[in-house]
């Protein structure tokens, strides 16, 4: 690269800082003038022997304690908050979730996974035409009509923040 001695100094003193590549090649740019790419910026990095530091996971709110009445509020958090039902197989029942392939299978514009809340799995598949297909499920299987609900939700969320 184009840095002396110095500049890559400097470089190896942001990251030690906790600088992210994006703000090493932000500043190598400001501060020397020199415009690198973003995988110049990072085989640079890795030259001078620096290891850019992961950022932490961000740590979830606890949620306030009411202290007026101890305890009353604890037996309605309880009542909200029941553990789903595991089947004897371990999993989870009691929700639907909805998974898209990363390759899509032939012929589909969209397609991925399905598991119901009574823990039947299926694969869904969205052609050409705009069909919905589920398969791997037994012809009579019929899901909880609250289930197709919350599988429509979700396939159009995912269709959705995918841009279809």
């Amino acid at each position: 690269m184009d840095l002396t001695n110095e500049q890559r100094q400097a470089v190896k003193q942001w990251i030690a800082e906790g600088a992210g590549l994006s703000q090493v090649q932000t500043r190598i740019k400001a501060e020397f003038g020199v415009s690198l790419t973003f995988l110049a910026t990072r085989m640079l990095v890795q030259e001078i022997g620096a290891q850019v530091k992961d950022k932490p996971e961000p740590k979830k709110p606890v949620p306030p304690v009411n202290d007026a009445h101890p305890g009353e509020d604890d037996l309605d958090a309880l009542d909200e908050e029941a553990p789903e039902p595991v089947a004897p197989d371990g999993q989870i029942r009691g929700k639907v979730s909805v998974t898209a392939d990363r390759v899509l299978r032939a012929g589909a514009v969209a397609s991925g996974e399905v598991t119901f809340s009574d823990g039947t799995r299926a694969k869904w598949l969205l052609d050409q035409t705009g069909r919905l297909a589920l398969d791997g499920v037994p012809p009579t299987y019929r899901p909880p009509a609250q289930d197709v609900q919350e599988f429509q939700t979700q396939l159009r969320a995912l269709l959705q923040s995918r841009g279809y």
